[in-house]
């Protein structure tokens, strides 16, 4: 049985930025995420991406950002149920909650913060026969690791955004990229299908339009996929993976069960006032939640959970007044005593 001040349904970046927002209030927080590790998508998708609109960092990879925010929250000591999904919700007589998870995990606290991101997510996989027979033997859905694919023959399949900038990527990692898409026009954006035709050109990237990947052959691991031209007809094309990338379906889970009210699977909140669902005392934030205006963006989510804990305190400490204070004036000072102290401002005599 887990006790928190803060129950935090999803241990991505707005999750755990959650924690730190709290802490400075003195409030602990406790997360859970059906991942193994904390970081969300940050860290089980793309680790190895750039993102280019996080604050005073003009670039900064997704697993990097995730390891920066492990080390903010450090002082506030969070706990962590991971590889467990948040299953049911239940309102106590006494006003707090109990949510327990698919293994049975009891936690209790008297406010809710659901970050669950998009929600889980499974790939969309193309109607392929042998597919599933080669799962994780040379077929992925996923990029987490791109060293895996050093100086491999790789074929890559789809054309958005994400076919077109892995294709990029493995080109200077892979001995061979092939990029496989139906149409001659690709979803991407312009720059990005710009590069893979310069790619293209220059013998980087071998693309091929106007075909899918209908067949995968091979003795215990991919060896090669087979091609339907819309005018070449069938191509065997030799490979050691072969990575479609059709996207990925968002689905909240549990979470869609519990009365709240969704919006285009997303939970509306109240972003007038505190990001509040309809359910007084849970609270969502950053992509799971929809609103006039909602950007999905990290730095919102990071908006959304500052403002959320600053109303979930007054649920916590009912009656007690709480004044804002600058980490700026007061440094950051952990459950432990210790405090990282604001640096003082120089004296500058004239």
């Amino acid at each position: 049985m887990i006790k928190t001040d803060i129950l935090i349904i999803g241990a991505g970046p707005v999750g755990m930025f959650t924690v730190f927002e709290a802490g400075l209030l003195k409030l602990r927080c406790h997360l859970i995420d059906a991942l193994a590790q904390p970081g969300g998508q940050c860290s089980e998708i793309y680790p190895k991406k750039p993102i280019y609109d996080i604050p005073a960092y003009p670039e900064v990879l997704a697993g990097d950002l995730i390891d920066n925010l492990a080390e903010q929250i450090k002082p506030f000591e969070p706990g962590y149920t991971l590889g467990e999904r948040a299953q049911t919700i239940e309102k106590l007589e006494d006003g707090t909650f109990k949510v327990v998870t698919n293994k049975g995990t009891e936690h209790y606290a008297p406010t809710v913060f659901i970050a669950g991101g998009l929600g889980s997510f499974e790939p969309r996989k193309p109607p392929i026969k042998e597919l599933v027979d080669f799962e994780d033997k040379g077929v992925e859905y996923i990029i987490r690791d791109p060293e895996l694919y050093r100086d491999k023959r790789v074929v890559i399949s789809g054309g958005g955004d994400s076919a077109l900038d892995w294709a990029i990527f493995l080109s200077d990692v892979a001995s061979e990229v092939s990029l496989v898409h139906r149409r001659n026009d690709f979803r991407g954006a312009l720059d990005s299908v710009e590069k893979v035709v310069e790619l293209s050109k220059s013998g980087k990237i071998n693309l091929i339009t106007e075909a899918e990947v209908k067949g995968i052959n091979g003795e215990g691991k991919v060896e090669s996929v087979l091609i339907k031209h819309k005018h070449d007809g069938d191509i065997v094309k030799e490979c050691d993976h072969f990575i479609p990338l059709f996207g990925l379906s968002p689905k909240l889970g549990p979470i869609a069960d519990w009365g709240l009210e969704i919006e285009k699977n997303a939970i509306v909140v109240n972003n007038a006032l505190d990001y509040s669902t309809n359910i007084p005392g849970i609270f969502a934030i950053g992509d799971v939640n929809t609103y006039p205006g909602k950007l999905k963006l990290i730095l919102c989510g990071f908006h959304e959970a500052t403002i959320a804990v600053q109303y979930a305190y007054n649920i916590i400490n009912p009656g007690k007044r709480y004044v804002m204070k600058y980490t700026t004036v007061n440094g950051v000072e952990g459950f432990d005593g210790e405090k990282k102290e604001a640096k003082k401002a120089a004296v500058i005599k004239i």
